[in-house]
This record gives C-alpha cells, structure tokens and sequence, in this order.
C-alpha cells in the first residue's frame, strides 16, 4: 500500500526521495548563474526598464531582487562558517525596508553596472560555497526571514532563486528550460511541504521524471510533465494552462522546508 507523502515509480514501487548532492548543486548553481548574468549582460538599456513577467516588476528590478537574495546566502554561509548562529526573526521589518531600498537602488543603476554587481554578487556566493569546509554543510542555519535548515539547502535556495526569476525576465528562457535535477528537486521539496499543511490535492506524478506523490486523502489527481506542475506550483503557469480540470490554488511560493 502507498504510504502518504512518499514517492512511488509508476511500477508501484517505493523510492527514496530525490536528493542534490553537495556537489552537484554547486555545479548547477553555477551554471545557473552563469546563463542568467550572460542573458542580463545581453540587455540593452529599454529592455531592462521593461516590464518583468511578475506584476509591478521591471526586468531591472528582477535582476535586483537576485543581487540582494545572492548576497543574502552569502551572508547565510558566513553564518554556517562561525558555527550557525541564528538571525533574528523580530528584525523582519527592518530587513525587509532594507531590502527593499537596496533593490531600488540596485535597479537604478546603468545596465552594465547592475550586470557586473549581479555578477560580483553570483562569484561571491558561488566562491564562498566552494571554500566551506564539508562539515559545515550539515549545520543547521536560520535565516533573518525565520527559515531554519541545513546550509547545504542554501544552495538549492539559490538554485531556485536564479532559475524561477531567469524565467519571470521574460526573455526566452522558461519553464520547459528548467534543469531536470532542479525540477525533481524542487517538485519534492514544494510537495512535501504542502503534504504537512494538508493542500487538497490527493496526488502527483511528473510524468516525464517517473515520480509520484501521494498529498492528501482527497482531492484531484494531476499527472502532467514537471516543467508544467512547478511552474503551476510556483505561480508562474496558470492552473487553466494545465488543461487538468479545477485545481486547489496554491499557497505564495516557496514555502520554508519542512525538514532539510
């Protein structure tokens, strides 16, 4: 019998949840950083004050957003590095008045400066992450927002951060370019988090990666390929696209890890 909330191949047989290895999210983060920096250096300057894909949001400011989120993972790892201090929860509304002055700034800029910040930004991380000493992937991290877990998942923070916005710039990278590995990953990682806040949704399967996941006692059924059910589950593919029948809407994307 299925146990609820694991995985199953469609010969009905039990598999382990899906896993990046340390070494493989450093090598996709990557290259994920580096398509992203090489298609914002390719803008010109009315193309990056034109509207993103995300509603109120230039192109200039999306690329903004992912400088600041790199340099909030490089502050996450400088956390793990001296031991995994916690950040402070109760200083949300000041970091968020920060945030949000440092991406208008950042966003002002000229394009080939907001290109090379972003690309300081990815090298900072991405070196970072490759000088940590392998013990401290396992130490348990909380971020200023409240998140806690391990400081390998900061790495598939990042992942997702550059893959989800490379998409919402609207310029011809989208959902159906999304890395395997990645969508595996993270179709686990959403899907578990909604099976422990009971979404209604009885089942998945990601019909072209093999994988399924039993959700909730009821509700419908929804087999489609992985690029198609993420990009519903993060916000960005409507659920009419889906062509599935009604489906429950999901919560605001990504949700903090269940456990990591």
């Amino acid at each position: 019998m299925r146990g609820s909330g694991t995985f199953w191949n469609p010969r009905g047989e039990r598999q382990l949840k899906h896993m990046i290895s340390t070494q493989d999210a450093l090598v996709l983060v990557e290259k994920s950083a580096d398509r992203f920096v090489d298609a914002v250096g390719a803008l010109g300057e009315g193309e990056l004050r034109a509207p993103a894909l995300l509603d109120g949001w230039t192109r200039a400011d999306g690329i903004a957003h992912v400088a600041q989120a790199l340099g909030a993972y490089v502050r996450i790892l400088r956390i793990a590095a001296r031991g995994g201090a916690a950040g402070d929860p109760a200083e949300g509304s000041a970091e968020l008045a920060a945030y949000l002055r440092a991406v208008g700034e950042t966003a002002a800029q000229p394009g080939p400066v907001l290109t090379a910040e972003l690309r300081e930004c990815a090298d900072e991380f991405t070196s970072r992450a490759r000088a940590l000493d392998p013990s401290v992937w396992d130490r348990e991290v909380t971020s200023k927002g409240g998140w806690r877990h391990s400081t390998r998942y900061t790495l598939l923070r990042c992942l997702r951060e550059l893959e989800t916005h490379h998409t919402d710039l609207g310029i011809g990278y989208d959902s159906t370019n999304w890395p395997g590995p990645y969508m595996s990953w993270a179709l686990d990682d959403t899907l578990r988090t909604l099976r422990s806040r009971g979404f209604p949704l009885a089942s998945v399967e990601a019909t072209d990666l093999g994988m399924h996941w039993d959700i909730s006692p009821s509700g419908p059924r929804v087999a489609l390929p992985a690029h198609l059910l993420l990009g519903w589950l993060a916000g960005r593919t409507p659920a009419e696209a889906l062509g599935d029948g009604p489906l429950p809407v999901p919560p605001p994307w990504p949700q903090p890890p269940v456990t990591v």
